[in-house]
């Protein structure tokens, strides 16, 4: 689902960074049900909450498998991690840009594990 970047950085602020476990989750989780493939929520969580510096190459490197999963090239990777030495906010946005753009390019299109019917 895309979200808005701005909303969710305030909710961020406003909940003193306990919105980043809601959003950890619910990135993840989408991911596998998109892909059949990663960690999921509750993984997802958890790694972000306890060891959360494995969050900054894990998430970038789902999307991207998300995306070649469908034949895209993906806007982020593993090397996307190192924006977080700008604050944090740089890898944030450019995560979220890419979830964002991939749930537009796919909204109308079954998932690629998905059974094609004809």
């Amino acid at each position: 689902m895309p979200r808005s970047i701005g909303s969710q950085f305030l909710l961020a602020v406003v909940t003193f960074g306990l919105y980043g476990i809601y959003w950890a989750y619910t990135n993840h989780e989408e991911i596998k049900r998109e892909t059949n493939d990663g960690i999921g929520g509750v993984g997802g969580a958890l790694i972000y909450t306890f060891v959360g510096v494995v969050t900054l190459f894990l998430l970038p490197v789902e999307i991207k498998r998300m995306y070649e999963g469908r034949g895209f090239k993906s806007p982020v990777g593993a090397g996307t991690a190192f924006w977080v030495l700008l604050l944090g906010i740089p890898w944030y946005v450019k995560c979220q840009s890419a979830l964002n753009q991939y749930w537009a390019a796919t909204a109308e299109r079954p998932p690629a594990s998905a059974p094609v019917t004809v």
